[in-house]
């Protein structure tokens, strides 16, 4: 076995289909082919059911792949460790990010990131929670960055950024404000969600973190709402509730980089304010160069100073 095995098993359990696998590699369709009949003679066991062109994985071949992918992990593991010990200041740093974050993170961190290792070339990603965790555990991404969730995954560490404030958010002077009380442990006021129980409720997704943490707290006390709105677009969310149309819960730091003064009124969770922690998220284990420590502490400085708008 070598490396060069693994990539072009992976690469055909990527794509389903021996051709798509052979250009994602710059080999020939035939050399592919050819070398994956070899592999499955020597190692006496199909690791791909053949379904018209389609390259299906076996049981023996989900084997294979799961532990292909953990080989080349160490792999990758090992040569960063060995390029950071060799020059600190080169590399590759894969970051992944929900959508709303990006619009206001990545111009905050990456051109202070750049004066610091300009010779760390930066890709991004961009999905909601779930998907980058995906990508955490597939190595795709070496980072990410999110809303830490209620029950963590046992192959991620999160490192704790800061705290974040769920906040119901209206359109200014919404006649419920009327009921909003003042908030002696706060700088908003607080209101009762169940008084919401008629309006036209924005949702996120089911993917999206701040749409898993919502649902939390509504089983927690009981919060049922039957006119739900869902979009995964957080600014379009905003621009809605500023004309009146329906109510959302967002968090405090996506608010404080809303553009333009759109009119909203914002207010705390009766019951005890929601708050949940930003966090980095990387695989449990895995090496991380100085570059990726040092660009976790840009974004916990960013993090600290949009708290303090």
């Amino acid at each position: 076995m070598d490396f060069r095995e693994l990539s072009y098993v992976l690469a055909i359990a990527k794509y389903q289909n021996i051709t798509k696998a052979a250009e994602s590699l710059y080999i020939s369709q035939p050399t592919l082919s050819k070398f994956l009949i070899a592999l499955e003679e020597n190692l006496g066991l199909k690791l791909f059911k053949r379904l018209g062109n389609k390259y299906v994985l076996t049981y023996a071949g989900e084997r294979y792949v799961e532990h292909a992918r953990q080989i080349q992990r160490v792999k990758t593991d090992l040569d960063m460790e060995m390029a950071d010990i060799l020059k600190r200041d080169a590399g590759v740093l894969n970051v992944a990010f929900a959508h709303m974050r990006c619009t206001y993170v990545l111009p905050g961190s990456l051109p202070k990131f750049r004066e610091m290792y300009p010779n760390v070339k930066v890709n991004v990603f961009e999905g909601s929670s779930d998907e980058n965790d995906r990508r955490i555990l597939d190595g795709q991404a070496d980072i990410a960055f999110y809303s830490a969730p209620s029950e963590g995954n046992p192959m991620i560490e999160y490192e704790n950024i800061g705290p974040e404030e769920l906040l119901i958010c209206t359109a200014r002077n919404h006649p419920a404000g009327r009921f909003s009380e003042h908030n002696p442990n706060g700088k908003y006021r607080i209101l009762d969600p169940a008084l919401l129980a008629n309006e036209l409720v924005i949702l996120m997704h089911s993917s999206q973190r701040t749409r898993q943490i919502t649902d939390a707290v509504f089983r927690e006390r009981g919060i049922h709402y039957d006119n739900v709105l869902y979009t995964s677009n957080i600014p379009a969310i905003m621009e809605l509730v500023s004309k009146g149309y329906g109510v959302s819960f967002i968090h405090e730091t996506h608010l404080n980089h809303r553009s333009g003064d759109l009119p909203l009124d914002l207010y705390s969770f009766s019951g005890g304010r929601v708050v949940s922690d930003f966090v980095a998220a990387y695989r449990k284990g895995s090496y991380l160069p100085q570059y990726a420590k040092d660009y976790i502490e840009i974004i916990r400085e960013l993090q600290q100073k949009n708290a303090g708008q």
